[in-house]
């Protein structure tokens, strides 16, 4: 399934829990970009996760994430030199936007930048003791290199999101994260099992794909 189908149905889970929870414009935001990340993180193993023949709405996506958190990271980084209070979920928000401008990218260099990316990101989270971003990054550098619709695929690559989910959950004590993060990262594999291949949920259990193509 596209990327831009996933990324659809990512923004959805993070509106409809922008209206469950109570509702802040941070946390809304926080809920979007989260529940959006989430369901195109699972094709962090494939060559973009945008599609591999980019079509002009997946390249202005790519071209909107890159530029546009390029601009955030930048204001983040304004209001810290002149020491401006600002939000964490803020600059969450905009390291997450401008990564999926990153990893939008095609080929080898891309797979590169990501791992480097995730590599940049253990070491502030060992830097800040934040175990989930310790996670997280070790989930972005490992997973470019591995098959498509392998390991990324399963109930176990969702629970270890889950775990992250959970952990940013007690960093931000924003209720719902958790279970945005996972719904976000279920839907993925969700909407690749009604496609034509399917998705091998318990690999390397069980290596036949499960599948329930429309």
């Amino acid at each position: 399934m596209k990327g831009t189908t996933h990324l659809a149905i990512g923004a959805a889970i993070g509106v409809a829990a922008s209206i469950y929870y109570p509702f802040t414009v941070n946390n809304a935001a926080l809920y979007l970009t989260v529940a959006s990340f989430s369901a195109l993180s699972a094709d962090l193993d494939g060559t973009s996760l945008l599609s591999s023949k980019l079509g002009k709405l997946s390249k202005l996506l790519r071209e909107l994430f890159l530029w546009g958190g390029m601009l955030l990271l930048a204001a983040v980084a304004y209001f810290y030199y002149i020491g401006e209070p600002l939000s964490r979920e803020y600059a969450l928000i905009s390291g997450a936007i401008f990564l999926l401008g990153m990893i939008t990218k095609q080929g080898v260099i891309r797979n590169a930048l990501v791992s480097a990316i995730g590599c940049a990101l253990m070491i502030v989270g060992l830097s800040y003791a934040m175990n989930w971003l310790i996670g997280l990054g070790l989930f972005i550098a490992w997973a470019p290199w591995l098959s498509h619709r392998g390991m990324t695929h399963t109930v176990w690559a969702v629970l270890i999101w889950g775990a992250i989910g959970w952990g940013l959950e007690q960093q931000l004590h924003v209720a719902g994260i958790t279970a945005v993060s996972v719904a976000g990262y279920l839907s993925h594999l969700l909407a690749d099992t009604l496609t034509p291949s399917g998705v091998r949920w318990l690999y390397p259990l069980y290596k036949k794909s499960i599948k329930m193509p429309l």
